[in-house]
């Protein structure tokens, strides 16, 4: 049987043998313990302290998820109680459901995005200002959660945004090269393309990094091949720079999820809050290329094109 020994701040395996010669009854027969490793750190506070192998008197149910563990040191005769925290089934189903919600909240929230940002560069067809906006809009939602503390502000320093800074420039890449891409072809196009980014991933890190894999993996990239090479050739529409945004794109991702996997591997900075400040240093990235590439006289003459077409519209 395996069994965890829960303390404040670390937890050490237990593992339970075949037992002794019985000194209890056979309901209450004795299993050995091996000793518990003793902290590295000591001002780390524990329940207590084992120095001495234990043994087991008796083990019973509780009304809550776990089991009471008695049992006591080689030397002593006072019992020890350990609660051992099992995992129950209804905890493990309720973070599935949790999970799923999250991931169909994620996908009906991408469709809308993907369709407005459609409508608006059909209207105004300015990918690297759209891309800023977005940019722009998502690091002002965060810097508002953290000022009202509907989410605890990050914790970091100077080196931290210096790994950061290597995964802001291939997510700026990648972000403003499939806005471009879906301000030339249809989002369904785009998308298709996009799909290869595991084979993009596959490849990068089998060449670049010198990962293998099994060959299961790299048959099961011929589909996704074949797919977007048939929706390539059959698009009626295609058009090379929608075309060549999406795959951009895709490398440009493939490079910040190993950037990101490499560089950021043991911060402590929350799922959220990284992505915030990955978008607020893309943001500082993009504006000055955004200025550059199209500028604000050329946004003013879409802007008085778009209202002038479809009127001012904010939904």
């Amino acid at each position: 049987m395996f069994a965890t020994l829960r303390q404040p701040t670390t937890q050490s395996s237990l593992i339970t043998y075949s037992p002794k010669k019985p000194a209890f009854s056979k309901a209450e027969q004795l299993h050995f313990l091996p000793c518990l490793p003793s902290t590295k750190n000591p001002e780390i506070p524990t329940i207590f302290s084992i120095k001495k192998p234990l043994h087991v008197s008796s083990i019973s149910q509780r009304k809550s998820l776990g089991v009471e563990c008695k049992a006591y040191e080689a030397n002593q005769s006072q019992p020890l109680e350990i609660n051992i925290e099992l995992p129950s089934a209804q905890s493990e189903a309720a973070q599935r459901v949790k999970i799923g919600i999250y991931f169909a909240t994620w996908w009906a929230l991408n469709v809308v995005f993907n369709i407005y940002n459609k409508k608006v560069l059909n209207a105004f067809p300015y990918p690297w200002l759209t891309s800023t906006l977005s940019l722009a809009a998502g690091s002002f939602m965060m810097l508002i959660s953290w000022a009202t503390r509907v989410a605890d502000p990050p914790k970091t320093d100077m080196e931290f945004w210096k790994t950061l800074l290597p995964v802001a420039v291939a997510h700026t890449i990648g972000h403003v090269a499939a806005t471009v891409s879906m301000s030339k072809v249809a989002i369904s196009f785009t998308h298709i393309i996009k799909s290869g980014e595991p084979a993009f991933s596959v490849l990068v890190s089998r060449f670049l990094l010198g990962e293998t894999f099994p060959l299961p993996v790299y048959l099961s990239l011929l589909p996704i091949i074949g797919g977007c090479a048939l929706s390539a050739v059959t698009e009626l529409n295609f058009n090379m720079t929608g075309f060549m945004g999406a795959m951009i794109s895709n490398l440009a991702f493939v490079f910040r999820n190993i950037f990101s996997k490499k560089g950021m591997t043991g911060k402590s900075v929350s799922g959220m809050n990284y992505y915030a400040c990955l978008s607020m240093l893309s943001l500082l990235l993009l504006t000055p290329f955004a200025l550059a590439v199209e500028g604000p006289q050329v946004w003013a003459v879409g802007w008085q094109n778009a209202v002038a077409q479809i009127g001012p519209n904010f939904v």
